[in-house]
């Protein structure tokens, strides 16, 4: 029997780390050929991950130029995933989350007429601003989608409120997937500056800043709360790998260079990003994988936005939402440097997100879909 052809088409780091897993796991079922086509919305970042994971692309679509806008990212992928659905013959397109890539790679797929899966489908903040562009992006691929893979209750819920109910698989998140894999006891890091970090006296602090929504005034607010929260609080440390974004290395180099007890590093591959975060004390982020992740290893996330698509884990106390108001960020914070009962409540709440088994339910899904398992995959109902 000829083999089903899955092509996974993602651009940025963070797409890559949920991705990866569901590669590897889709090359392992006897009726599937896993392929890889990778746009490069992210060159740099993306091949770390590529690298962490042994991950070799089928495609490369290499699209990345400097000071790239959300036009010539979406028409570059388009045109470029012409030629790579032409030549690779995919039966299936996954695409994952929200970003451009997302979007251009599941409009291309609708273009030739190839069956979509949306990996992580059904996040909504209901303002199409907000994240920019990811909401829209997500909206759209719901509407493109043959099948949706959704993280949680919540997600499959907002779906069927749309009108999309068929094919719709819940299924956990495939980042927790992909943090069985990397995380070690022992672990040493490339950054030599990351093994001398004082992890048992102090309160290290992970911090990542990089959204769209945010530039501007709201970063210049994040920027003033971190430095205000390292002057003031000598028992703490605060990392921050700077995203590549110029505009946010101007920010940082603005209102945070040469503040006390401030680590700003380079990106980390996603091996060092993830034991980076099993041995800090909290997350200050505006991202949306970590709000995933951190509770996944017992730390407390504050999300530096004005709302979040993942209320999930606000339900579950894991993330509070801290805004992008400076002195709202430092209140919250410094009760949770301060408090120790309310990092407790914090770092010991269940995590939403699932069970180290997504990837799985995602295959079975998809073999199902196609005829090659008699019985849909059973839905992740939460821990």
């Amino acid at each position: 029997m000829e083999k089903i052809r899955v092509m996974s088409v993602f651009g940025t780091r963070p797409e890559a780390i949920k991705m990866a897993p569901l590669v590897k796991e889709l090359a392992v079922r006897e009726g599937i050929e896993s392929l890889c086509c990778v746009t490069a919305q992210h060159r740099q970042m993306l091949d770390s991950v590529l690298e962490v994971f042994d991950l070799k692309p089928d495609w490369d679509l290499d699209i990345m130029t400097p000071r790239q806008t959300l036009s010539t990212i979406t028409s570059k992928c388009l045109l470029g995933m012409d030629e790579a659905i032409d030549k690779l013959k995919p039966d299936m397109i996954l695409v994952h989350g929200d970003t451009s890539t997302t979007f251009a790679g599941a409009l291309s797929a609708f273009y030739h007429q190839v069956k979509v899966g949306h990996v992580e489908a059904g996040l909504r903040t209901y303002d199409k601003y907000s994240p920019f562009p990811e909401e829209m992006n997500r909206v759209l691929v719901s509407r493109l989608a043959d099948l949706n893979f959704c993280p949680t209750v919540n997600n499959r819920d907002n779906l069927a409120k749309e009108g999309i109910r068929d094919n719709l698989f819940i299924t956990g998140n495939t980042v927790i997937d992909a943090l069985k894999t990397t995380i070690r006891q022992d672990y040493q890091f490339a950054t030599d500056e990351l093994n001398h970090l004082p992890y048992e006296e102090k309160k290290v602090i992970l911090v990542t800043c990089h959204r769209r929504e945010n530039y501007g005034d709201p970063m210049r607010q994040i920027m003033l709360a971190l430095r205000q929260i390292a002057e003031e609080n000598e028992d703490v440390e605060l990392v921050y790998p700077v995203h590549l974004s110029p505009v946010v290395r101007e920010a940082v180099d603005k209102y945070l260079r040469g503040a006390p007890r401030v680590h700003l590093i380079d990106p980390l591959p996603a091996d060092e990003m993830h034991n980076l975060m099993a041995r800090c004390y909290l997350v200050l982020t505006d991202s949306g994988g970590l709000q995933e992740e951190a509770p996944a290893l017992g730390k407390p996330v504050l999300v530096m936005r004005r709302e979040t698509e993942r209320p999930e884990a606000v339900a579950a106390g894991t993330v509070k939402l801290a805004g992008v108001v400076q002195d709202d960020i430092v209140t919250m914070a410094a009760r949770l440097i301060q408090d120790k009962t309310a990092y407790d409540q914090m770092a010991h709440a269940v995590n939403p997100y699932g069970d180290g088994r997504a990837c799985a339910r995602i295959a079975d899904a998809i073999e199902w879909h196609f005829g090659l398992r008699s019985n849909p995959p059973e839905d992740y109902t939460g821990a």
